[in-house]
Formats: structure tokens, C-alpha cells, sequence
């Protein structure tokens, strides 16, 4: 049990049946929090179906900056019995389990969306506590280890709030439990009942009527638990709002780059519908119109949903060709069909950008699931060899930024730049700095508009869109229609014209051309764009992508105990910034590589480039993302008796 209050510092997880608006309470509960000066990081895990199987969404908060969820749960709002049985041993002393009344009978052999692996653990654990198996054993299994529990007659209220409102049809309308339940939590922690009804009107502002109905539901069953358990002195975690401050946002990864694509001028995004890339061009399609700056003019996006990831990836690629900045989106399966017309846009030069939202594999792997497994297929995809760049952010505030550098990188260097995102970072909700598009300025490389010399002029008159020349591998670039730019595009080795050769001179010319680019673009992009390193110690971390949240407050969590350690966040992948990396691990006695994969592909990668093999391997790959207290205890296990006792691979397991 907890002696004194907690204030504004918690973990909070709601659940319920897949399409029961789960998703909906938690971004509800996340904007509440963020308007009331709080802040928040939330993580969304569901399955592939859907509707009916078990999803939940994780929100961690507090008075300062957060970038990772916790495993351990102090809130627990569940309006289903599943909720209840694969939570319940998450929930801390001192926590809250909130419930539905009439789940309480429910047995666990009922429950047919429990598969056998889960149903299994579950059983073994009430067994062993010498309990039954029905979610009243579960919920006395919590309130034995000092649980609060917290019954609430959910659809019995509901039917009164239908009556108080005299209308009887209300009382069918059991999706609104799922912000009732989220209501009675912000009762019970003594939150802001005006800054949550404006959360919810915001969430449901496309509908008025809904957002009215919603509101009136909240604030009737939220005054029912205030009066209910106003006596519940043994519950001691509460949250209190606070001054705002004025460039705090809250943003979901699936909304980051989507709009730091609408920032860099993209005009043109292609898809196929694959999870978790889709919601990036749902989030363009719905805001296909934009404002351009404060000129009063309008401006928009083409979104096209394609047949299939072959056509996607061509249809941008000829978008490109045009002069407009193109994109598309997609995960791991879409981007292995898309492979060979990667490499025609390589071997044409043609600036096009391919937002790579990795999920678990291989194959269909776990379609909702997160991992990092793509690394080596995003650097290498593609027979033969060809320039590309590939660029990995690390959180949503990154991946804004990085969309707009994508671009500029795709135009000033003439090639496909691989932007490389992932299921966590996607289907995450953080609150964090404003965006300042003025951070990154748009660089559209060497386009020429119009030709108006001979000496970018082959024989025929027809112009050197691949012109050989000892000024650097990149020629100017002309887009399609220009007058007086007549050149070709194949997927055969090409002159300057464009034309199909086989001369094996020209091949080495052409070859060495494209390839020189990458190291061009080494030299020109800044250090901070290759990898940044945070803090020192002679024990250094390395790693990449969406891990960075939990290691940097794991290394914060580390310096309140007088230990520093530094972490090396590698972002540009290809080409490897190996220099940059050595001199940052330079000193180092220990290297921890860390990253959720199951071979280490950055660790193969820095081993490659550097010479430097880690020292220990901590990797995750069982679909659900790296939380704060795992990476600690993993890397504290390698710290006690100065590592000896730690294996030089773990293995990281948790997550329901």
C-alpha cells in the first residue's frame, strides 16, 4: 500500500474488446491530460483482426517529459472480463483495479477470445494463489497484494442516465461505457471534470451530438464515483492540473510525418493498404487541402490507393519524374514487392521518398506488431547495386523533422531515400515541442527550369540528364516536359542521353557516378543527421530508432543513482556514418548494443563499418515494444559485478 499521494505521476491502461472505442477513452484521456499541463506517452497494442480480441492502450504521465511506458500498471479501467484476466497481475500496490459489476462471474473458460498460451499462464497463477478462475479470483488475487478495486454497475448506470435524459434508446448504447469507464478514473483520481469534457468534445468534435451525448454520459458517471467513493482513503494516486505551456502539443505518430510530408511539399503519396503505414496516407487524405503558408492560397495532396505495392512505388516514381515530390508508404511485405522498381529509380536517379513503417516478421509475421527487423533489407533490397540513402527516426518529434530532410536529401542527391519508422512510433501519442517547420529549409537540389545552353546537349541536340563530368556526380536534373530536354529512362545501363548501352567503359563511368553520390552525401549532411550521442561514461549504448525513448529514460533513471552512461543513437544507416560512430564510441569499456531484432542488425552494422563489436546484446522480438524497466534491469544485471554475472545476450519478454 502506498503511505502518502501520489500526484501526476502514474500509469494508466485501459482495455476492452477490439471496436469497443478503447482507442477512443485513451486519446481522450491523453488530450485531458495534456490540456491540464501534464505530460503523457502512450502506446496502442491490438491484433490483426477487427474486432472482438483483446486491445488495450497504455498511457504513462507525468509533471515532466516522458518517452517510454512502464510495465507496471497503477490504473486499470477495464469494462470487459478479458481486460481483467490478462491485467491483473500488472497492477501495483497501492493501484486500482476499475471494473465492471457485471463481469465479476464471469469464468475464464468464457472468455473464447483468451488463445490457450494466455489462458494457460493465467490459470497457473490463480491456482497457485489457491483461488478459483473467475474474474472475482482474479480481482481478489489483486486486492491480497494491496490492489484497490473499484466495482461499478456500468450498464446499470447507463440505463439510468437513459432515463434521466428520457431517452430509452440510450440504454443500447453500450459503446459509450468505454468513456464512462474512463470517466469514473478521472473521478476516482480527482481530475478536472471541465478539462476532461472538453477532451471529449475535442476527440468526437466531427459529430456535435455524439461529443453532447458523451459529455452528459461522463459527467453522470463521474459525479455517481465521486459520491460513490468519496471514502476511498486507501486509494492515494490523483491527478491535478497545471499551468500549460505554450508550445506543448500532442501528436500521434501516425499524424508526425504525414505532416512533415504536407510541410516539405509533398503533392503526390501512393499506398496500399497494409498496417501500420496506412494511417499515414489516411492522415494525408483527410487533409488533402492545405493552406500555404499566409498567402491566402490553397494547395493539396493526391493520395492514391493503388492496386497493389508494384504500383504504388511506380506511380511515385513517375510522379517524381514530373517534378513533384512523391512518396509512398508502406511496411515490411508491401516494400518487398516494391524491390525491383526501387532499383529503377536507383539506376534513373529519380528522387523519391518511401516511408518504411517496419513491422514483426517474416512474411505476414504479427501484421499490428512491432519490431526492427527491416535494417538489412532497407539498406541492401534490390539486386545489383545501386545508391540509396536510408535515414531512421528515433520518436515522433524526429520523424516530423526527418520526413522534411527525406525530401531535401531525395532532390539534392537524386535517389530514393528509405525513411525508416515503426509500429511503435506509429501507433504512439506523446505530447512534445511545437513543430517549427522553420528548422528545416527546402532544398530541391540542381533542377534545371530551362535549358537555354548547348553544352548540356548530347550529339542529337537531346539533353544530358545523366551527364559524366569532373564537377561531381550529381547532374542537373530537368522533369519531364521541359522544352528542349528531350532524354530517356530505362531500366538498362543508359549513356548521358538515357540511351541503352553496353559498353563496359561507360558501365564503370555510370556505375561509379551513382555510386560516388553516397560519398558526396556523407561529406554534405550534418553530423547531428548520422548519429547523436547523449551523454558520457564508460559504459556506451548504442541504437536505433524507436528504442530511444526507453533508454534515455532509462539513462535518466540511471543519473538519479550517480551512474552516467552515454548512448549512441545511430539515424543515418546508409551511407554508414563510420567515423562519426567510432570517434563516439571511442573510449567506451563497455558497448551494449540494443535494439529489437532478433540477430542485432545495428550491432552487424557498427561490427562492418567500425571494427567495434559489442560487448553485450540486449534484443526484443516478441512484437510488443521495449519498456523502461526491462531495458534498466538489462542493462543494471550487466553493470552488477562488472558484468560477470550477465549473459552476454538477453533476451527481452514482456508485454501481454
Amino acid at each position: 500500500m502506498l503511505e502518502k499521494t501520489v500526484t501526476n505521476s502514474l500509469s494508466w491502461v485501459i482495455g476492452g474488446a477490439q471496436g469497443s472505442g478503447v482507442d477512443s477513452a485513451a486519446n481522450i484521456f491523453s488530450r485531458a491530460c495534456a490540456a491540464g499541463g501534464l505530460h503523457v506517452f502512450g502506446k496502442r497494442e491490438y491484433y490483426s483482426n477487427i474486432k472482438g480480441e483483446h486491445s488495450y492502450f497504455t498511457v504513462r504521465v507525468s509533471e515532466k517529459p516522458v518517452h517510454s511506458h512502464v510495465n507496471d500498471i497503477n490504473v486499470l479501467v477495464s469494462f470487459d472480463a478479458e481486460t481483467v484476466f490478462r491485467h491483473f497481475e500488472e497492477v501495483t500496490p497501492g493501484g486500482a483495479i476499475i471494473y465492471d459489476t457485471d463481469v465479476a462471474d464471469t469464468l475464464l473458460s468464457e472468455v473464447p477470445t483468451i488463445d490457450d498460451h494466455a489462458m494457460a499462464r493465467i490459470k497457473k497463477a490463480l491456482e497457485k494463489a489457491g483461488l478459483g478462475l473467475s474474474v472475482k479470483d482474479a480481482l481478489e488475487h489483486a486486492r491480497k497484494r494491496g490492489v484497490v478495486l473499484f466495482p461499478i454497475p456500468f450498464f446499470q448506470i447507463l440505463q439510468e442516465f437513459a432515463q434521466k435524459t428520457n431517452d430509452p434508446a440510450l440504454s443500447k448504447l453500450t459503446r459509450m461505457v468505454n468513456v464512462m469507464a474512463l470517466s469514473a478514473s478521472m473521478a476516482i483520481m480527482d481530475f478536472d471534470s471541465e478539462v476532461l469534457a472538453r477532451a471529449i468534445q475535442f476527440i468526437f468534435r466531427a459529430k456535435k451530438k455524439v461529443a453532447d451525448l458523451n459529455v452528459s454520459a461522463s459527467i453522470h458517471v463521474y459525479n455517481y464515483a465521486k459520491a460513490k467513493f468519496a471514502g476511498s482513503n486507501n486509494f492515494a494516486y490523483r491527478l491535478k492540473t497545471r499551468p500549460t505551456a505554450k508550445d506543448l502539443i500532442i501528436v500521434q505518430g501516425n499524424q508526425s510525418s504525414a505532416l512533415g510530408k504536407m510541410v516539405a511539399g509533398c503533392r503526390f503519396q501512393t499506398y496500399y493498404p497494409i498496417t501500420p503505414a496506412s494511417d499515414d496516407s489516411e492522415f494525408l487524405e483527410a487533409n488533402e487541402i492545405l493552406d500555404l503558408n499566409d498567402s491566402g492560397k490553397k494547395g493539396s495532396t493526391v493520395v492514391v490507393q493503388t492496386e497493389d505495392e508494384i504500383a504504388a512505388i511506380a506511380m511515385a516514381i513517375g510522379s517524381a519524374l514530373t517534378g513533384a515530390r512523391s512518396a509512398t508508404a508502406t511496411s515490411g511485405p508491401g516494400f518487398s514487392l516494391m524491390a525491383e522498381a526501387l532499383g529503377w529509380a536507383g539506376i534513373n536517379e529519380v528522387p523519391v521518398v518511401i516511408s518504411l513503417y517496419q513491422r514483426a516478421g517474416p512474411s505476414t509475421g504479427l501484421p499490428t506488431r512491432h519490431e526492427q527487423g527491416d535494417l538489412n533489407f532497407a539498406i541492401n533490397a534490390g539486386h545489383g547495386e545501386f545508391p540509396r540513402i536510408v535515414l531512421a527516426s528515433g520518436d515522433i518529434e524526429e520523424s516530423f523533422y526527418d520526413t522534411i530532410k527525406a525530401f531535401n536529401l531525395a532532390d539534392r542527391y537524386q535517389m530514393p531515400v528509405i525513411h525508416m519508422l515503426d509500429k511503435a512510433i506509429a501507433n504512439s501519442v506523446t505530447t512534445c515541442r511545437n513543430f517549427d517547420p522553420g528548422k528545416v529549409k527546402i532544398d530541391r537540389g540542381a533542377i534545371v527550369r530551362q535549358v537555354i545552353t548547348e553544352k548540356d546537349k548530347g550529339l542529337a541536340g537531346n539533353y544530358l540528364r545523366f551527364k559524366l563530368s569532373s564537377d561531381g556526380p550529381i547532374s542537373p536534373r530537368v522533369v519531364l516536359g521541359t522544352k528542349d530536354a528531350i532524354f530517356w529512362n530505362t531500366g538498362d545501363e543508359h549513356t548521358e542521353e538515357g540511351h541503352i548501352t553496353e559498353d563496359p567503359e561507360l558501365r564503370v563511368q555510370m556505375m561509379d557516378k551513382r555510386m560516388d553520390k553516397l560519398q558526396v552525401a556523407l561529406k554534405e549532411i550534418p553530423d547531428e543527421d548520422k548519429a547523436v550521442a547523449y551523454g558520457d561514461g564508460d559504459i556506451a549504448i548504442v541504437s536505433w530508432g524507436s528504442t530511444k525513448g526507453a533508454i534515455l529514460d532509462m539513462k535518466e533513471k540511471l543519473a538519479g543513482e550517480g551512474i552516467r552512461i552515454k548512448f549512441v543513437q545511430v539515424r543515418l544507416m546508409n551511407p554508414f556514418p563510420s567515423e562519426l560512430v567510432k570517434s563516439m564510441l571511442k573510449g567506451a569499456k563497455t558497448v551494449i548494443d540494443i535494439e529489437m531484432n532478433y540477430s542485432g542488425q545495428l550491432g552487424s552494422l557498427v561490427r562492418q563499418h567500425t571494427g567495434i563489436e559489442a560487448d553485450y546484446q540486449i534484443v526484443k522480438y516478441n512484437g510488443r515494444p521495449m519498456s523502461l524497466d526491462e531495458i534498466y534491469n538489462a542493462v543494471k544485471r550487466i553493470m552488477n559485478d562488472g558484468g560477470r554475472n550477465a549473459p552476454r545476450r538477453q533476451v527481452l519478454k514482456s508485454g501481454a
